[in-house]
């Protein structure tokens, strides 16, 4: 604690995690290093295939690869600290270093949350007009809808995190969660904190509300236009293509909507922990198996990579 003013100011916080048995911790450092080395490897063996197979050098891809660059870093912001934690005896982390934590991890989140809008829009140009899906989705767009969502993600988490990280914090210390997520750090402020989750609420409106109804707005003309395809292979093949996204977007918004938009006093540390799982590690994991098992592209320039490899050898 830092004295100022004859008040007590933290300087630093004690992430709670999820359990204070050594024995569970082991078996849960386990299952979370398996779960981190499976999205590293998952969503770096997919940015690997898009930059070395030129078949895949498409704004459909080059959207894949962005969303895996972004859940690769997303799960590392969070997970190698918690890993540590659960192995050592002090699981502290300065009030600096939560600032950057909660940034970091706001700004991938809701470029995110942005981006997605971005993939349904690909979706949306490939399916009702196919013929000019490469005119209207050149390079340059591109770039741009992609710059648009991380300048989108960095500036609304800078807004969260500014005003989360300066409320006044002068008495506990022990965040229950395993990483400093706003809502989390927000409950130990010594002061009321309706203001900060009205702006978190309007901001919650923008980055997930707008989305969600952009993306739901494109799949029901998405939908329309499946419908109109006489074939029936056709129609199984266009909405096999919309449903791997349509998973992934279901896994991630639904628990970030519950975490964010809810008031403070429904705050629950125990649940919210295990939900804040799902749209971190597990949405990260869930991407490169969606769109690897389900995309024939993507299986061939992998077995296109492995007989190169092989050759080489």
């Amino acid at each position: 604690m830092i004295p100022v003013q004859n008040q007590s100011w933290v300087s630093e916080f004690i992430l709670l995690g999820f359990s204070r048995d050594p024995t569970t911790n082991s078996i849960l450092f386990i299952v979370f290093l398996l779960i981190y080395l499976s999205s590293v490897l998952g969503n770096g063996l997919i940015i690997m295939l898009v930059c070395l197979d030129t078949q895949l050098h498409t704004p459909m891809y080059f959207f894949l690869c962005t969303l895996s660059l972004l859940d690769m870093s997303y799960v590392t912001t969070t997970m190698p600290q918690m890993l540590v934690h659960l192995l050592a005896h002090s699981q502290t982390i300065s009030f600096a270093g939560c600032w950057l934590q909660m940034y970091v991890f706001g700004a991938l989140g809701m470029t995110e949350c942005t981006f997605f809008v971005v993939m349904a829009y690909d979706r949306y140009v490939a399916i009702c007009y196919p013929l000019h899906y490469t005119v209207i989705l050149n390079w340059g767009l591109c770039i741009q809808l992609v710059s648009g969502t991380w300048i989108c993600g960095l500036f609304s988490s800078f807004l969260h995190t500014f005003f989360t990280m300066s409320l006044p914090y002068c008495g506990p210390n022990r965040v229950n969660h395993y990483f400093c997520e706003g809502p989390s750090v927000r409950s130990l402020a010594c002061m009321d904190t309706h203001l900060i989750e009205m702006v978190d609420f309007v901001l919650s409106v923008f980055v997930v509300v707008v989305p969600i109804f952009l993306i739901v707005t494109s799949y029901i003309r998405i939908v329309m236009a499946i419908l109109k395809i006489k074939s029936t292979q056709g129609r199984c093949k266009a909405f096999s293509t919309c449903a791997s996204h349509l998973t992934v977007v279901t896994f991630f918004y639904a628990p970030a909507s519950y975490i964010y938009m809810r008031p403070n006093s429904s705050y629950s540390p125990e649940r919210d922990k295990q939900i804040s799982l799902f749209y971190n590690a597990f949405t990260a994991l869930l991407n490169p198996v969606v769109y690897s098992l389900r995309n024939k592209d993507i299986k061939r320039a992998f077995l296109k990579v492995m007989e190169h490899s092989r050759l080489n050898w």
